[in-house]
């Protein structure tokens, strides 16, 4: 199965729990920036509970290509992602592992919200040895037939998502399990075991 999806800023697990599930993977280069949606945004678990990270972008409100999408700036939003990751995930098991990585591409500046966030994918892709092959699309095409499996849409912060589930894992804050958060939070606290996670989580799918 060739899984469609749109490309998410450091995308949920269940984001990559689908992928898992996928032969290949197909990432929609060519649809229009959707405001309030998981491209710009993603949710961490800290001592205050569940947070969203949101990237502010230029022209926002505004129809633009996807891969057009400027990130501003003059909002210092990237330092404080960054001191709110660490403040979060400073004491998981891993963090020191995987921080700099992470910190090295917010220090580059990219001027794009699509390069953020490839970068951003690769990096996590890399992390976890998935192994498949990845595509883009060439154009925006509405209506796909097999084997292409449209998903589309199909995560959003203002959704509920009910057709996959996690299993419990530990997690630095709460008693009680977190779900539907950033691949960050998997990979901070399960490191190299995050792969055999999702592995086992889309099997039990």
């Amino acid at each position: 199965m060739q899984l469609l999806t749109e490309l998410h800023h450091n995308p949920s697990i269940l984001y990559f729990q689908k992928i898992y599930q996928a032969e290949e993977l197909l990432l929609e280069a060519h649809e229009h920036y959707q405001k309030q949606s998981y491209r710009n945004r993603c949710h961490i678990l800290t001592a205050q509970g569940v947070v969203p990270l949101s990237v502010p972008v230029k022209h926002g409100n505004s129809k633009i290509p996807i891969r057009e999408v400027e990130i501003d700036y003059e909002q210092r939003w990237a330092d404080i992602h960054w001191r709110t990751i660490q403040s979060a995930y400073g004491n998981a098991p891993f963090f020191e592992f995987y921080a700099d990585y992470l910190k090295d591409i917010y220090d580059r500046r990219p001027a794009l919200l699509w390069d953020l966030n490839l970068d951003l994918f690769k990096l996590f892709t890399k992390l976890l040895k998935l192994k498949k092959p990845i595509h883009h699309t060439q154009t925006y095409v509405k209506t796909y037939e097999e084997p292409v499996q449209d998903w589309r849409g199909e995560l959003h912060p203002k959704k509920e998502p009910d057709i996959l589930r996690l299993l419990p894992y530990r997690q630095v804050f709460g008693s009680k399990f977190a779900s539907n958060l950033s691949i960050l939070d998997l990979l901070f606290n399960l490191g190299p075991e995050a792969s055999i996670y999702l592995q086992n989580s889309a099997a039990f799918c």
